[in-house]
């Protein structure tokens, strides 16, 4: 056999195999795919189980609603570095980097109380494109009954051919209200303002303290009973303190506070907040008490004060920004001169979730 012989019967005798394997490979997959599936099977296979899937919705990562808080501003002619402070606060709001979708003023928004005093605040707050602005009464804002007709403190005269309802009614004129208490709602949450209903001139015995009227505490229950909605936040703005808890306050608190506490003590996720003691954020004065709601102390734009009540550094003007997440709220000081944060005031509370 000659060599080129020789290899065509070698190539024959490859296919040949590679033709056998091939067909014994099929005979195999035959007979096992026989096993697994019978000719004739009535059997039909089950179809693939999907796979489970969480039936939580995810959290939303950013705000669902912020607003600033900004108490004590006691805007004055008498005192230009009032009326500075608070346009250093409304210029860092209008250039903020962040959502604001409200401002609170909460309480002594002048000085004074008087015509000129609020004619001032309304002069510069209309110099910014603002969110909506809503405000409450602090004691400051009765001082007009103190203030004769050439703007001097005559302390003698008082009333001065003013009274209470004067104050009153130039409040409520200031921002377009029918009272002096109201509440506010956007996106969802909502923020009650509680206001200082009378000052010396017709209740001597309240001095420098918030009175709240029977009607205005009724109005109180029923609005947090209307606007309360589980697993979500409801703030309240007043303007002085809250006494130690189980008592009522005298001058300079909240008088009918144990009547207050009772009205919101069967809710979760209630925050209030506060002004009236002007206190530095950074002068270790505690800002924040923890009871069947949470209780925090605002600063102040006008006049920021040491432990002493003492307007050491005349230049701060602080505030706070409220943030609302789907499950805590955010709360942080803010200095307004120099438009930072600051760390000795940066809190965040769990929101309790609702009950299924």
């Amino acid at each position: 056999m000659s060599r080129r012989a020789f290899i065509r019967w070698l190539l024959a005798i490859g296919a040949a195999l590679v033709g056998l394997s091939a067909f014994f490979s099929q005979k195999v997959k035959q007979a096992f795919l026989q096993e697994d599936h019978p000719a004739g099977s009535t059997i039909t296979p089950e179809p693939a189980q999907a796979v489970a899937q969480t039936t939580a919705e995810p959290l939303p990562t950013g705000p669902l609603m912020s607003y600033f808080i900004l108490s004590d501003l006691h805007v004055s002619v008498g005192d230009p570095s009032t009326g500075k402070k608070l346009k250093q606060a409304l210029d860092d709001i209008t250039h903020f980097d962040g959502p604001v979708d409200a401002i609170m003023l909460t309480g002594d928004l002048t000085d004074t109380g008087t015509e000129r005093d609020y004619k001032e605040l309304r002069t510069i707050v209309n110099e910014y494109k603002l969110p909506p602005v809503h405000g409450n009464m602090g004691n400051h804002d009765y001082y007009t009954i103190w203030i004769n007709k050439a703007n001097n403190w005559d302390q003698e005269a008082v009333p001065n051919g003013k009274s209470d309802a004067t104050s009153r009614e130039q409040f409520k004129k200031h921002f377009g209200y029918s009272q002096v208490y109201n509440d506010f709602t956007t996106k969802g949450h909502s923020i009650l303002l509680l206001s200082q209903e009378a000052y010396v001139q017709e209740k001597p015995e309240v001095g420098e303290g918030a009175w709240y009227s029977d009607e205005q505490l009724a109005w109180f229950k029923e609005r947090v009973k209307s606007l309360y909605k589980p697993g979500r936040p409801l703030f309240v703005m007043t303007h002085q303190p809250l006494p130690p808890s189980g008592t009522d306050g005298g001058t300079h608190q909240l008088i009918r506070a144990i009547q207050f506490r009772e009205i919101l003590k069967p809710y979760k996720n209630v925050f209030v907040f506060c002004g009236h003691r002007h206190q530095d954020f950074q002068n270790g004065t505690p800002h924040y008490v923890q009871e069947t709601f949470h209780f925090f102390h605002n600063s102040s734009v006008g006049r920021t004060l040491n432990r002493a009540y003492q307007q050491e550094a005349k230049t701060k003007a602080q505030g706070m920004y409220v943030q609302v997440f789907a499950d805590k709220v955010v709360v942080r000081g803010r200095e307004f001169s120099n438009r930072t944060f600051l760390e000795e005031a940066n809190w965040s509370i769990n929101l309790q979730k609702a009950q299924a």
